[in-house]
């Protein structure tokens, strides 16, 4: 990046460098005065730290190309920065930055050459870049003197964290404690306390104001505190060479890329660190979760990045459904469906066939999109996706939302009838439904020859009206047409659906035994 910025000033172009946090923004200033100051390249910060005065004066010399290089957060991103000619946009953490953000610097790309830096290796961008529709460059060398973090993979022990704790204080090193649990996170600060009572201990989380948030970090880098009890705020590429302790509480819920992202806030100096993944000693872990942290504690060497993108695109898939109001077009559809469309587009230019094959439905049109107001992080929203997505009975159901309520907070109707149209969707593939079919006004299950011919005609009529007295039935083509009329439904169509499937599938069972 530094060579970029280098290379654009000599062709006198000027620079953004953007950073999603002011601390952030602070240490690549600092790096960067020190990369430079043997070159005459004239370089600026601007975030919600600089007076005002030296702001205005920030902007004035840039707009008159008196600045080469201007590091700052999505300050810079407003109205009021003109640049006298800008030639490079280097955009540390991108998806760290918001839909409105991310317009902004949609503006720029079109007139500049953009560098989009990343420790976060994410599997939508790997990708983009393995089908060629971004540029890829690996950087696979540490820097010097630099160790492999020591990654463990252990059930949660208060013996174990009191010793790994005494251990890092020991050596005058300091510890970052992960617990993503806001509501929480008092009583853990005075549980670590309890354990380690001359340790100063500190906190911080999302919920605290920024500023709250960055005189607590930068309390913490001056050595004030020993620990610091946090959420996943810490995941913003701030360098604490003296911080080689990590301990992860909960690490099942997090996903593999963000775990990596995580791990690397430790072992920022030549003293070997150590990263501790804990997990609830009574939870039984699923299959998802047992591959990421067997992936994230078997890649340990520097510069594993594009091994552990390339596992978590084969674990995760390359996109997940986030819903219509997400950033960016691919966000909204998952990647594997945009290459379809993209491919089908190419394919119709070019005068060939479509290469998307129609395909049968067995998907209602439910909303699954997760408002900000109940979850922001974008990494957060897929791994709830995700859990949701494991929903195959009742009882998952209700772990499920347990799960959700407790980390996050009661949820609005909207996500309880996404839960449910999941089980609905399992249901539906385990009795083999041929398709669904939806209108404005009605919706149409279309049994398989199979059940449609074994089933008692009249026991189905009796159930499903007790059910609703909303169902017509059809017999077309030797197979059992079930249509729901919506209009006059007072539940939501799928809790109306769902009870028609389970008495289905209750019949195919008994039909088996």
């Amino acid at each position: 990046a530094f060579r970029a910025i280098f290379k654009a000033a000599m062709d006198s172009k000027q620079t953004f460098y953007l950073c999603p946090t002011t601390i952030l923004s602070n240490q690549q200033y600092k790096n960067a005065e020190a990369r430079f100051k043997n070159f005459p390249i004239r370089m600026a910060l601007l975030n919600r730290f600089v007076s005002l005065k030296d702001t205005k004066k920030t902007l004035k010399d840039f707009s008159e190309g008196k600045i080469d290089l201007l590091i700052g957060t999505h300050r810079i991103l407003s109205s009021d920065v003109v640049p006298c000619d800008l030639g490079l946009l280097i955009i540390d953490e991108e998806q760290r930055f918001g839909v409105i953000h991310k317009e902004k610097i949609k503006q720029y790309k079109a007139n500049v050459d953009v560098l989009t830096l990343s420790a976060t290796p994410i599997p939508r961008t790997l990708q983009l870049s393995l089908s060629g529709l971004k540029s890829l460059s690996l950087i696979e060398t540490p820097p010097r003197n630099r160790y492999p973090i020591q990654t463990y993979v252990i059930e949660e022990n208060k013996t174990i964290i009191k010793e790994v704790i005494y251990k890092e204080l020991s050596r005058n090193g300091q510890v970052y404690i992960l617990y993503n649990r806001i509501d929480r996170i008092i009583e853990k600060v005075n549980e670590i306390q309890r354990i380690v009572p001359e340790a100063k201990v500190t906190y911080a989380h999302g919920k605290m104001s920024k500023r709250e948030i960055e005189e607590t970090m930068m309390s913490f880098i001056k050595g004030v505190y020993d620990i610091m009890v946090c959420t996943t705020i810490i995941e913003n590429g701030i360098d604490i060479a003296n911080v080689n302790t990590l301990i992860v509480f909960n690490a099942d819920y997090f996903g593999l890329s963000q775990l990596y992202q995580i791990r690397g806030r430790v072992g920022r100096s030549n003293k070997i660190a150590y990263c501790y993944l804990m997990y609830n000693p009574s939870k039984m872990l699923n299959d998802t979760a047992r591959k990421r942290l067997k992936a994230i504690q078997e890649f340990t060497e520097l510069g594993s990045g594009f091994a552990i993108a390339s596992r978590d695109l084969s674990i995760r898939g390359a996109g997940d459904i986030l819903g219509s109001e997400q950033a960016g077009f691919i966000d909204s559809v998952g990647v594997d469906l945009y290459l379809k469309i993209l491919n089908d587009e190419i394919n119709k230019l070019k005068g060939l066939p479509s290469a998307i094959e129609p395909q049968e439905n067995l998907l209602l049109n439910i909303d699954t999109h997760i408002d900000n107001k109940y979850v922001s992080d974008d990494d957060v929203k897929i791994e709830i996706h995700k859990l949701i997505n494991t929903i195959d009975s009742y009882d998952q159901l209700l772990e499920v939302k347990t799960e959700l309520e407790d980390r996050y907070g009661k949820f609005d109707d909207k996500i309880l009838i996404y839960m449910y149209n999941e089980w609905l969707e399992k249901l539906a593939q385990k009795l083999n439904i041929q398709k669904i079919i939806q209108t404005k006004e009605y919706i149409e299950l279309v049994l398989p020859p199979e059940l449609s011919n074994n089933i008692d005609g009249e026991l189905l009529f009796r159930e499903s009206f007790k059910i609703s007295s909303c169902f017509r039935f059809n017999y077309k083509e030797e197979v059992i047409h079930i249509i729901l009329d919506i209009s006059q439904l007072e539940n939501h169509y799928v809790f109306v659906i769902l009870d028609l499937l389970k008495f289905l599938f209750d019949i195919s069972q008994r039909k088996l035994d």
